[in-house]
């Protein structure tokens, strides 16, 4: 998928291939630096499936420009996807391309049959694409966590709540 915003190149949406991986880490790693290693989410994906057929970058004249990883999970027992991270370069933040690259990976875990998204990320920012509180109030994360921040979007109009401890797929 290509999107081109007023008076920029265009950003190519593609799902993460095994090449893309060091380019991916790289921008984390500038992103969020060392401390993210000590994050909750981190705990998730020390035992989540990676899901690269669910994961998107944003491409521009060879240069990737943001990501979003998405992993395998249950949650209370049902089959979930874990979004994160999440990282788009600095000079491109306020390009509006972040929200369809969840937006993006988000189809694609809806066309895989995945009924739920969970992440853990600021309301005001993800609610716009979907995710709330409120749908994430009952999903125990495997650490600490200001719960607040336990964001779910349900992918489908009858796929209930989630409730219950992040596991393994």
């Amino acid at each position: 998928m290509t999107v081109q915003p007023a008076g920029s190149p265009a950003i190519t949406l593609q799902f993460e291939t095994p090449e893309d991986g060091p380019l991916v880490d790289a921008l984390i790693d500038h992103a969020f630096g060392p401390g993210r290693f000590t994050k909750v989410s981190e705990r998730v994906r020390e035992f989540a499936t990676f899901a690269p057929e669910l994961s998107v970058c944003a491409w521009s004249e060879g240069r990737l420009l943001g990501c979003a990883r998405m992993w395998r999970v249950r949650v209370g027992g049902r089959p979930a996807a874990f979004l994160g991270p999440f990282a788009v370069e600095l000079g491109e933040r306020n390009a509006g391309f972040g929200a369809r690259l969840i937006a993006r990976a988000c189809e694609a875990a809806q066309a895989a049959g995945e009924t739920h998204v969970v992440l853990v990320g600021d309301e005001p920012y993800f609610a716009r694409v979907g995710f709330s509180t409120a749908a994430g109030r009952q999903v125990i994360m495997p650490g600490p966590v200001d719960q607040r921040r336990v964001l779910v979007r349900a992918l489908r109009p009858d796929a209930g709540e989630l409730a219950g401890p992040v596991q393994p797929a």
